[in-house]
Order: structure tokens, then C-alpha cells, then sequence
């Protein structure tokens, strides 16, 4: 397509206009907040202002533990129901409205007409696609989803995507803008329901309701294997490079080959894909690219100190 978006410097972002006064609305506002930006709550009535400025204060508090930019302030809050007054002077507007795709249509509609062309308006859908989000506004290639993962103010993640009529240039100015504003942006290859992160815990999702289900481990043990077992393992490190250190100094292909037998063993109720030369060389290369320069040695080690911060860390919260 022609790329016609020109938006300004990520950089030079000031004014953010946050639509939503729910947990993830209110999140991204106490973020941007704490990196130091203005930011313009937009709220559907005027009764929501006390729920979103409590859910803020809660979350400033962790913000604070962390460390807030230079002259951040809960003061640089303003909430408004006028939703012309809310975008007018937005240099980025995070949208988070309950995820009603009609209800989103509609608002995309008014916001195609109210954001100024050159202003990238960014979705925090958990399911919906932009394609269908955008299919009512006059102005649909600077609109893209920017997913975060809940707490939007304590997790980095956010998974960033295009619809069928979304420019490019819009999909990577808005992944610069959040690598500014401290976020780990994640830019999805296509359009997929539940796009990386939900999907794959979705998946742990399903098993452990299949388990409870047949009677196999109760709400309690499921719970229990994720904190005392693979979850701290992934704070470090993805699935990926944790099967490549599992391999040892052999990595990937080391354990592919002795464990990819193991895909068709019904350790699931998730169908597991055929390990193919072509998938068994993708995932060599991907953990290659992922370990770099570092080897085994130095890999578990890093994994080692990570996981000691993490166990120590959780101790310290439970013994309060």
C-alpha cells in the first residue's frame, strides 16, 4: 500500500490521551503518568473519575518502588467526558474500552474524525482484531493495537499489530514510541486471535482445566507446580531457550532429538505439531540467535542468578 502516516517524533511525545476508566485504562494513564507524561483520562461518565484515580493510587505505589521519571506527578492528570476535548491536544491516544466490538467500531469512527491524521491511535483489545475495529474509521492506517499484559503498569510487554488497512510506517512508529516510553514492544508478523502471549497461556490454561476436570491435580497442586517449577524459570527465560539450556552444550538440537518423540505422547489434550526437519532447524536457529555470543556455561548461570532473585524476592513477600 502507499504509506501516507507521518506522525511526529516518538521522542517528542508530551499529551496522551487514555480512553477507559477500567483496570487497563487506568493502568496505562498511571504509567504514563509515572514516565513523566500528561495525560488526558477519557471517561464515559463523569462518575468514573473516583474509581480511576483510586485504581492510580494503588498502582503509584508500585510505581514509586520502581522509580518514577523526572517530574512525574499524579497532578499531570486531567479526566474529561467530552471525548473532543479528550484528543484534541493528544500526541498519542491509548484506547482501552470494553472490548464490545460495536462499541469500539463506533468509537473509532468519532476518533477518525476527531485525532488529527498525523496521531497514532493504539487498541489494548485482548481478542478483538483491528481489521474489524478500524472497519468504520475514515482515518484507518494510523490505527494498530498495542496489547499490554495486565498490570499494564508493572509488565512490559506489549504486543503490537496492524489490521488489513493499517500503514506500516504507523506499526513502527508505534513500537519506537513505547521503546521510548519503557515498554517491551512486541511486533506481531500478522493478525491472530489472542496474538503471542494470551495464546501460549491459554494453552497452560486449558491443560490445567482438562486436569481438574478428569480428576488428575486439584486447583491447588496446578498453582503450586507453575510457582515452584516453571514459572520462575520463565520470568528469565522463554520456553525456547529454556528447552535449548536443557540440552546442554548440545542446546536445541540435543534435545529435539531426544525428546521430540515425546511430542506425540499424550502429555496434553493439545494436539502437538510433527516435528519436521523444517520446524526442528527453525527452533535451532531461533535459540541460536537468542543465546548470541553466550554459551551454556555462561546461559545457566544467568539463569541461575535470576532464579535466586526471584526465589529470594517471593520469600521476602510471603514472610510478611
Amino acid at each position: 500500500m502507499t504509506t501516507s502516516f507521518n506522525g511526529i517524533n516518538p521522542s517528542n511525545v508530551k499529551n496522551i490521551c487514555c480512553i477507559g476508566a477500567g483496570p487497563i485504562g487506568a493502568g496505562w494513564a498511571a504509567y504514563f503518568l509515572a514516565q513523566g507524561y500528561n495525560v488526558t483520562s477519557y471517561l464515559h461518565a463523569p462518575n468514573e473519575e473516583p474509581s480511576l484515580r483510586s485504581l492510580i493510587d494503588t498502582a503509584w505505589l508500585s510505581l514509586e518502588a520502581l522509580g518514577l521519571a523526572e517530574g512525574a506527578s499524579i497532578k499531570n492528570l486531567h479526566c474529561t467526558s467530552d471525548l473532543a476535548e479528550a484528543a484534541r491536544t493528544a500526541d498519542f491516544v491509548q484506547e482501552s474500552a470494553p472490548e464490545d466490538i460495536q462499541l469500539k467500531q463506533v468509537l473509532y469512527e468519532k476518533l477518525g474524525r476527531l485525532v488529527p491524521d498525523h496521531i497514532v491511535i493504539a487498541s489494548s483489545t485482548s481478542g478483538l482484531q483491528m481489521t474489524d475495529i478500524q472497519s468504520q474509521c475514515q482515518t484507518p492506517g494510523r490505527t494498530v493495537v498495542g496489547h499490554p499484559f495486565n498490570p499494564p503498569y508493572l509488565l512490559p510487554l506489549v504486543e503490537i499489530v496492524g489490521g488489513e488497512a493499517t500503514d506500516p510506517v504507523a506499526i513502527q512508529w508505534l513500537a519506537d514510541f513505547y521503546k521510548v516510553a519503557g515498554k517491551a514492544p512486541l511486533v506481531l508478523k500478522r493478525e491472530i486471535p489472542g496474538f503471542i502471549a494470551t495464546r501460549l497461556q491459554e494453552a497452560v490454561w486449558r491443560e490445567a482445566l482438562h486436569m481438574i476436570t478428569n480428576d488428575e491435580a486439584t486447583v491447588e497442586d496446578i498453582d503450586f507446580a507453575i510457582v515452584n517449577g516453571p514459572g520462575p524459570r520463565w520470568a528469565m527465560m522463554g520456553p525456547c531457550l529454556t528447552y535449548h539450556i536443557g540440552g546442554g552444550e548440545g542446546g536445541m538440537a540435543y534435545c529435539l532429538d531426544q525428546f521430540g518423540p515425546a511430542l506425540k505422547l499424550p502429555w496434553s489434550r493439545l494436539e502437538a505439531p510433527d516435528l519436521t526437519p523444517e520446524l526442528r532447524e527453525r527452533l535451532i536457529e531461533g535459540t541460536d540467535r537468542q543465546a548470541g555470543d553466550s554459551d551454556y556455561a555462561t546461559l545457566n548461570r544467568q539463569r541461575d542468578q535470576g532464579l535466586v532473585a526471584i526465589r529470594n524476592a517471593l520469600e521476602e513477600i510471603n514472610s510478611e
